[in-house]
């Protein structure tokens, strides 16, 4: 497991890439993106349209709550309940990866319906 200053770090990076969402800002978003996810989608206009498409509870998030960050099949994550525009929460898990250069990229996400309405 990372320690503190990595949790952070990782808190920081998804924290900042969900104000770019928030903001329309799609070049931000996208640099917070792994080199594979980048290499995906080519643009940021094309990774924007992908999450306001398929990530509606990410892209326009009312409620953020980080909870546990966890290994799973080798692979970092750090777990994240969201309230999205319909008022459903979810859980997203955010899988991280390490850069040559230290800094921590998004790698991708996968949303999990918890179900139930939010408060």
């Amino acid at each position: 497991m990372p320690d503190a200053a990595a949790g952070a770090a990782i808190r920081q990076v998804i924290e900042r890439q969900l104000a770019a969402f928030r903001a329309d800002d799609g070049e931000t978003a996208f640099a917070f993106a792994s080199p594979l996810i980048r290499s995906q989608f080519g643009t940021a206009d094309a990774f924007m349209r992908m999450v306001r498409t398929g990530y509606p509870s990410v892209y326009r998030a009312r409620q953020v709550q980080f909870r546990a960050l966890a290994v799973i099949s080798g692979r970092l994550v750090q777990q994240v309940a969201l309230v999205g525009p319909d008022g459903k929460a979810g859980l997203a898990l955010y899988f991280m990866e390490a850069q040559a250069d230290g800094a921590w990229r998004i790698d991708g996400c996968t949303l999990l319906d918890l179900g139930e309405e939010a408060a």
